[in-house]
């Protein structure tokens, strides 16, 4: 039987959480377990979900924001099963009003549910008291998804395995980046079953991190990043969602370095020279009709942090 969290802090605990970039994302063969191996390399970017924890006499989630219709508001939320699996973990009734300020994309490729996760994970425990150590609530992390990880991390990391595994990077300065906000999501795991329909006759070889692009971001060199970029999961939501050749054409031809899309989509990343060419970028896209929004930021950025 669960207990309640006694001898707590009150009030409220706030916890702000980035979006994610994949500046390489190969993509190895079906393992037995249902997932793909993976070669990750995530960038958290300046675009932030909040998550706010306070005391409450049952379980609650609220959603405010754009897009915040879209958002589950019950137990099959995210961040809602991270409350759960944090109060379970240490005997506690998971009584919390989690409200989730939504600006990263929903259902876009950049991480929103797993960083709302990370974000609840850390509210909580904060909340209740807990002072969990990081590298128990990194593994919780992992239990709830395989971005989750890095959405508490931040920074830039490779990840290995289904994504979980992770190694933190080196970044030797500011990227600059603008994001196209496509109207309506893609389904990540349609994206892969594309994915592996696409390469059904390929011979797919064990994915590696690039050393190209890890030294262009030791580096911090914007050019070399632009032509080390990878997802090879662009050509399945490419084959699902056709209208984003079109977005990316036009953010290349409005000056970006180069382009992709963001993980599994649909949104779409262009990296810049510098502020000034990813705002006239995010101008034209935004101008362009070809995409819903388009939002100029840079990466680094940090992980789920307490504000």
């Amino acid at each position: 039987m669960t207990q309640p969290a006694a001898a707590t802090p009150t009030g409220t605990v706030t916890v702000r959480v980035p979006a994610k970039v994949n500046v390489q994302l190969s993509v190895g063969g079906l393992r037995p377990d249902g997932f793909h191996g993976l070669a990750n390399v995530f960038l958290a970017v300046g675009l932030y979900d909040s998550v706010s924890a306070t005391r409450a006499e049952e379980p609650r989630l609220t959603v405010s924001g754009p897009d915040a219709a879209l958002v589950p508001q019950d137990r099959t939320n995210l961040a809602a099963r991270a409350a759960e699996l944090l109060a379970e973990r240490h005997g506690l009734a998971p009584d919390v009003h989690l409200h989730i300020a939504k600006d990263i994309p929903v259902a876009g490729g950049m991480a929103g549910g797993s960083a709302d996760a990370a974000g609840a994970l850390l509210a909580c425990d904060r909340l209740w008291g807990l002072n969990t150590p990081r590298e128990e609530l990194l593994a919780l992390c992992a239990e709830l998804g395989s971005d989750v990880p890095f959405s508490f991390a931040g920074g830039a990391a490779l990840g290995e395995g289904r994504g979980e595994v992770l190694t933190p990077l080196e970044v030797g300065g500011a990227f600059h980046w603008v994001f196209a906000v496509a109207d309506g999501g893609l389904s990540t795991p349609d994206v892969y079953r594309e994915c592996d329909r696409l390469r059904a006759d390929d011979d797919v070889p064990e994915p590696v991190a690039s050393e190209a692009l890890l030294a262009a971001l030791r580096a911090g060199d914007a050019q070399a990043l632009a032509g080390a970029l990878r997802n090879d999961l662009q050509p399945a939501a490419l084959s699902l969602r056709p209208s984003l050749a079109e977005t990316l054409n036009t953010g290349l031809a409005a000056g970006a370095l180069a382009a992709l899309v963001s993980g599994s989509g649909p949104t779409c990343a262009f990296l810049a020279a510098d502020a000034d060419s990813a705002a006239r970028t995010a101008h034209t896209l935004t101008a362009s009709g070809t995409c819903r929004a388009a939002r100029a930021t840079t990466s680094p950025a940090p992980g789920a942090t307490v504000v």
